[in-house]
């Protein structure tokens, strides 16, 4: 007489534990994206705010910011970084002495902004030790990815 036994065999089990898997890598892959994407797009959104306290700054002082002497004022590149992007947050969003935190740290994001001549740009790279993503922005609010997002 054959005896039946009421619970699972190893098998059994294992193929669970392997589908499991499968399906716990897909959502962690899939929720790391979601992550990025949300964070281009924040960073996007804070870009436009700065983009439009430009022309705020330009009806106030008669000029772009950075002022004339400046990192980033007389060329058409600059480099991000968190002092610019507190920079930028205080002196172009803020009171002078303090400003609105846009670009957080766990954003993964500076910023910095050129000028030359009646013209500026936004440059936005990511604090990463692999290919960084880099979003610009022109004077007209128009945002470019460049290949790495």
């Amino acid at each position: 007489m054959i005896t039946r036994s009421k619970g699972f065999s190893l098998i059994e089990l294992l193929v669970v534990v392997a589908i499991l898997g499968i399906i716990s890598a897909i959502g962690i892959t899939s929720y790391s994206g979601y992550v990025s994407g949300t964070k281009k797009k924040s960073v996007e959104n804070a870009m436009m705010q700065m983009n439009l306290a430009q022309t705020e700054y330009y009806s106030v002082n008669g000029s772009y910011y950075p002022p004339s002497g400046t990192h980033g004022a007389d060329s058409k590149t600059c480099t991000p970084s968190d002092s610019a992007s507190t920079h930028i947050e205080v002196n172009l969003l803020g009171d002078g002495a303090e400003g609105p935190d846009l670009i957080t740290k766990d954003l993964d994001y500076f910023v910095c902004i050129w000028r030359k001549d009646n013209s500026y740009g936004l440059i936005a790279k990511e604090d990463t030790t692999k290919k960084p993503c880099e979003i610009t922005m022109s004077n007209m609010g128009t945002a470019l990815r460049d290949s790495n997002c």
